[in-house]
């Protein structure tokens, strides 16, 4: 038979005779004690289960970084295998002294590397053999921020002495066009080139080729860009109307490489390639991409694939460029021109641009004392 003590509370206690009291004493416990953080009644219970809440959302956020941590290490040591690092900075030796700030030589080449046949056709890359740079910008970093400036391919510039591969004689240096440094002697002799013309020196080179370029586009889903004017140019195959696009990797290269459109020629291809190539690193730093393994693998490996780097690059230095491109797009930085005095200049190696002599002087002397750039970038006609 069951003990009724052990199921009736008023036979336990001597003080509590009726039920119903049992009832009142528990209410007035209740209010008496409901605002102590001791009580097991109202606030108590809340600010119980809010410290829990926190560690348990500390400790996911925790694990969380940890598989990011180890994810991240994993893609790193993929990422340095896969460096294609054969650019000699120092081959022509004579180098300006080092500088303050870093100095970064970004070039897009026309290499059809990784094009198809078909590939080649479609995007209207054929014409000529070899290598050469379709676009060449100077990316400076430094206690002043980030300048990118555009060194247009049709500058006309002191391509210095060398010895000619085909003819196995030396060259005395000469004037022609900044992009035929690059068909004479590869990116070594572009760097040399460049340092002897700016007095900057090189810390850092990068290139591109057309298949890099157009895979990592599309591995990002594309790129939003908008436009002040139709764009038209058969050579090149853009086709572009007015307004906001998202363009694919075919439209973004034909975008970048037309020019026959622009009034300034090469010039303002230069202004379109820095424009595209923030607006392409904003875009992919944005955490929809950059936290997001179907769209930045992909991303990392089309641009690998055909990446070409100094030897001294790391990819810590090669993510500290990305992000200084990244924040130029946000407003952390300057877009600029090399200034330029005169366009379609006529010369026995065709028309050219010339360089303002003496604010491209200071600019660059700016940049080399890592002073706050002041210049425009703004052509000057005399």
């Amino acid at each position: 038979m069951t003990d009724p003590t052990m199921t009736d509370p008023t036979m336990t206690d001597p003080t509590v005779t009726d039920p119903t009291m049992t009832d009142a004493l528990a209410s007035e416990a209740r209010e008496r004690y409901a605002d102590r953080p001791s009580s097991h009644y109202g606030p108590r219970r809340a600010h119980a289960r809010q410290p829990k809440k926190r560690r348990r959302l500390r400790r996911a956020v925790l694990v969380l970084l940890g598989v990011v941590v180890l994810a991240a290490g994993g893609t790193y040591g993929w990422a340095e295998t896969r460096l294609q690092r054969e650019v000699d900075l120092g081959a022509y030796g004579d180098r300006p002294p080092p500088g303050e700030g870093t100095n970064y030589l970004v070039v897009g080449s026309d290499s059809r590397d990784g094009l198809s046949p078909d590939a080649v056709k479609d995007l209207r890359a054929g014409g000529g053999g070899g290598r050469r740079t379709d676009s060449m910008m100077l990316l400076h970093t430094g206690a002043h921020g980030t300048s990118m400036v555009s060194l247009p391919r049709d500058s006309w510039i002191t391509v210095p002495g060398r010895l000619d591969t085909t003819t196995g004689k030396t060259k005395r240096p000469e004037g022609d066009k900044l992009n035929a440094a690059f068909a004479y002697g590869g990116p070594e002799l572009l760097v040399h080139t460049v340092e002897k013309n700016t007095g900057l020196r090189i810390d850092h080179y990068a290139e591109i080729g057309f298949a890099g370029f157009v895979n990592i586009v599309d591995a990002i889903g594309g790129v939003r860009m908008c436009l002040d004017r139709d764009i038209k140019d058969k050579k090149s195959g853009a086709d572009l109307r007015k307004g906001c696009h998202t363009l694919t990797g075919k439209q973004a290269l034909a975008f970048v490489r037309q020019r026959h459109q622009e009034r300034e020629g090469d010039l303002g291809r230069s202004k379109n390639q820095q424009k595209f190539l923030s607006t392409l690193a904003h875009q992919a730093a944005e955490p929809d991409t950059l936290f997001d393994p179907r769209e930045i693998g992909p991303a990392m490996e089309a641009g690998l694939d055909t990446l070409i780097v100094d030897k001294d690059m790391s990819l810590r230095d090669l993510s500290e460029m990305f992000r200084a491109v990244q924040g130029v797009a946000g407003g952390q930085g300057k877009q600029i021109n090399v200034p330029v005095s005169g366009i379609g200049v006529p010369t026995s190696k065709g028309n050219v641009l010339k360089w303002d002599a003496k604010r491209s002087a200071r600019l660059f002397d700016d940049l080399r004392r890592d002073r706050r750039v002041t210049e425009t970038g703004k052509t000057s006609r005399r």
